[in-house]
């Protein structure tokens, strides 16, 4: 029997902590605050977004703009399937939402907290709130804990889940064991737009669009959403992960182009326009065209191509059906700044995947020493991936000790 130290107390640190414990070993779990499993509680808007029901190892992957070759084997020891065997049975049952994500039944939160609490609580992991550590020694092949109390502990394993940190600064204690950090930058983000074209539309919403970051090869599908400060959304959030890094070299300070109809060409645009001005000369061009695209937006593209409220399809311009069809398409937004989700934030960086052996989840440099969740340089896009991650890699270490 190993004694083994869990150092944060969130989804990873549950999974790891009960896993370890299984194995007979004697695991504690410290935990800096004085609450546990902080972003299970507010995930999904207090309901939980588990995982996401995607099944396929291959496509599971894709949903991760970091770590996702180095997931590949991970996912097909524990995935998908597997978390949704192990909440249900325990008796917390999942269903499945339109979009995939993936939420217990109850739509509580409180749900998986009081599943993971009382399944620790089963196999004897012991737990320590309010109990920060400072830093992790080596010393003749044991691991010491000191914690911020001055108190020293020695351990025969830790297991590191203390998630990501926004700041470069928070990796200190383990660049002091001389593991390599890719630095954080902000992941999952929405786009600030000062002087928004489009203010006075907040809360309108298109279910699939294709926003593009201008001058990269980012570009990607999604619903998108109008916001008082700027767009959110899928398709702004999943953006701003794959571009997170390209997107932080530029300050925030770039250009994104919005397709509002992803699925017609400028040809097929000008084409059903033009059979409009034929078969409906008296229509009026404010009326909406498109069902997938809410009124108020059609009239703020028309209007920005310089259609007025009376104009009929018989009278308008060649320019201006031609400004109205890249307003449709390629709709430019001046971006400055980023929203973040506080306490949900979602770190691009954290300990480099090749300081890890991804069969175990531990250190390479460091026997006894492993890493679980958001510690590490892994992040999904929204939807449940980052705590697919985090119960996958907490069960390898977990079950690694």
């Amino acid at each position: 029997m190993k004694n083994v130290a869990v150092i944060g107390g969130g989804a990873a640190g549950f999974f790891a902590a009960i896993h370890a414990a299984q194995n007979g070993n004697e695991v504690t779990i410290f935990e800096k605050g004085n609450s546990l499993l902080n972003k299970v509680r507010i995930s999904g808007g207090g309901r939980c977004n588990v995982t996401h029901a995607c099944f396929e190892v291959n496509d599971l992957v894709k949903f991760y703009p970091r770590g996702s070759k180095e997931l590949i084997s991970a996912f097909y020891r524990f995935n998908t399937n597997h978390t949704i065997d192990w909440f249900e049975s325990r008796g917390v049952e999942l269903k499945t939402e339109g979009d995939g994500r993936m939420f217990p039944v109850s739509d509580l939160s409180q749900t998986i907290i009081d599943c993971l609490l009382k399944e620790a609580k089963r196999n004897g992991v012991k737990i320590k709130t309010q109990c920060g550590v400072n830093a992790v020694v080596l010393v003749d092949s044991k691991l010491i804990l000191k914690f911020a109390n001055d108190a020293e502990k020695e351990f025969d394993s830790v297991i590191v889940t203390s998630g990501g940190y926004p700041s470069s600064k928070n990796y200190d204690w383990l660049r002091d064991l001389g593991i390599n950090i890719v630095e954080p930058v902000p992941s999952l983000f929405t786009f600030n737009i000062p002087n928004s074209p489009l203010k006075g539309l907040e809360g309108v919403s298109v279910s699939d669009t294709l926003i593009t970051v201008e001058d990269s090869k980012f570009k990607y599908n999604g619903p998108l959403l109008i916001t008082h400060w700027g767009i959110s959304g899928p398709a702004v959030l999943k953006t701003s992960a794959f571009a997170a890094r390209f997107i932080h070299d530029l300050n925030y300070n770039f250009t994104a182009s919005i397709n509002f109809i992803p699925s017609f060409s400028a040809i097929e645009l000008e084409e059903l326009f033009n059979q409009q001005k034929k078969n409906h000369p008296s229509k009026k061009v404010f009326s909406k065209l498109f069902l997938q695209l809410p009124g108020r937006l059609w009239e703020r593209l028309c209007a920005a191509a310089g259609i007025t409220e009376g104009c009929q399809y018989a009278n308008i311009s060649k320019q201006q059906m031609l400004s109205l069809i890249k307003n449709i398409l390629s709709y430019e937004l001046k971006v400055k700044g980023k929203t973040t989700f506080k306490e949900e934030f979602v770190t691009c960086g954290g300990i480099d995947l090749k300081e890890v052996d991804m069969k175990t989840m531990e250190s390479k440099k460091i026997p006894g020493l492993f890493f679980a969740g958001e510690v590490l340089n892994i992040d999904g896009v929204t939807g449940g991936f980052n705590f697919q991650a985090a119960w996958t890699t907490g069960f390898i270490a977990g079950s690694s000790v």
